[in-house]
């Protein structure tokens, strides 16, 4: 098995996106619990972005939700997320809590409703040109709930035709990366429901054109790996949503339901060029803290995602070639599980420490004071939460 000094240069190549929603409330639809200290506003989720940043090394970009994260001067956001040592990510955009979007939204029959989710779509990416972002990142609640309700054959063609729109105003360094959910909030169908869909329609589109993949966002039992793997091989695949889902669309915190899955899902994605520095696909989580703390939440996720790469980046690639060339079945397996199985956390700690981090990145956060801080200080206003 390949040695862990011989990765470990390879790991100050990661870079994990965090979604500035994930740091203010949330729930679900019976109940959003309150936690003390939760921002208030854009600028205070940056700065709690900042310190998953400033503690893993593993989080140098925050991803932006409009209209959730809009102020009246995006430049002033920038710099202060600068100030921070972080910078601004991906814009993603929302056509799915405005009323005339309840039966789509660039999918919908109604020009005007469909004309003013492009507009929006248009908006962020004015919001991109303020703060230097790369990616416009679009994810649909368009679908249907019965049969016959809708003709879906036109909502694709709507859907391209807004897209086409969308795609034109990008700028010559910007990308479109389309996410695809195979159900809800429409349980008959969604427009954009799975890979292939999202595939098609993104590649007529041109180069600037990518898919997201959601790793919450597929049917039970559903091998994502293959997924990836398929993406990167026609080079089509922009970004991940990572997070852990045990029963639906649940936004959990990332490897906590399948760690095994989400090691699978890395060795694809180094396997075929998707990790590191010469690699243009984004790594960001999605998810919901409901019960745990916000920040320790994005501390433990961005942790998982690097302790899984450190294993897959373990795979001893020319044994398994030789084994799989051999037809050894057992031993390919084999030498695939021992790369899994291996303990890296000592050896993690230690790269930390040599990087000026510090080696338990949770107890150090415990012990900073920070979270009290913030529950002391962030008294009266508004709290940031699911859909603010």
């Amino acid at each position: 098995m390949t040695d862990f000094s011989d990765i470990a240069p390879r790991l100050a190549e990661q870079a994990i996106e965090l979604p500035s929603w994930a740091f203010g409330n949330s729930g679900t639809r019976f109940k959003v619990f309150a936690q003390p200290g939760v921002p208030r506003d854009p600028f205070e989720k940056i700065s709690d972005a900042a310190q998953v940043h400033k503690l893993t090394g593993l989080a140098p970009k925050v991803a932006l939700h409009i209209p959730w994260d809009k102020v009246d001067d995006f430049g002033a956001l920038a710099r202060h997320a600068a100030d921070e040592g972080v910078a601004l990510g991906t814009v993603n955009s929302n056509t799915f809590q405005d009323d005339d979007y309840k039966l789509g939204s660039v999918t919908h029959r109604d020009d005007r409703i469909r004309q003013k989710a492009i507009d929006h779509h248009f908006e962020c990416i004015d919001v991109m040109n303020e703060t230097g972002s790369r990616d416009l990142k679009i994810w649909l609640a368009d679908g249907t709930n019965y049969p016959g309700q809708d003709d879906v054959r036109g909502r694709q063609d709507r859907l391209a035709d807004s897209l086409r729109q969308i795609y034109d105003r990008l700028g010559d360094d910007q990308r479109l990366v389309l996410e695809y959910k195979f159900f809800e909030p429409a349980f008959y169908h969604t427009d954009v429901p799975d890979w292939g869909t999202s595939y098609a329609q993104v590649s007529a589109l041109g180069p600037k054109a990518m898919v997201c993949l959601d790793t919450g966002h597929h049917a039970p039992g559903t091998n994502i790996e293959f997924i990836v793997m398929q993406l990167l091989r026609l080079g089509k695949l922009g970004s991940f949503d990572f997070n852990s889902r045990f029963y639906a669309d649940d936004d959990l915190i990332v490897g906590a339901a399948d760690p095994f899955q989400l090691f699978r899902i890395l060795v694809e994605v180094i396997r075929g060029g998707g990790y590191g520095a010469d690699s243009d696909v984004a790594f960001m989580l999605d998810q919901c803290h409901n019960v745990e703390d916000k920040i320790p939440g994005q501390i433990r996720s961005v942790l998982n995602v690097q302790e899984m790469t450190a294993r897959a980046l373990l795979v001893d690639r020319a044994a398994l070639d030789t084994a799989q060339a051999a037809g050894d079945v057992l031993g390919a397996h084999g030498i695939l599980m021992d790369a899994f199985y291996t303990d890296v956390r000592p050896a993690l700690a230690e790269w930390r420490e040599s990087r000026g981090l510090p080696a338990d990145p949770m107890r150090a956060y415990a012990e900073s004071g920070y979270g009290a801080g913030i529950a002391a200080s962030r008294v009266g206003g508004e709290q940031a939460g699911w859909g603010a």
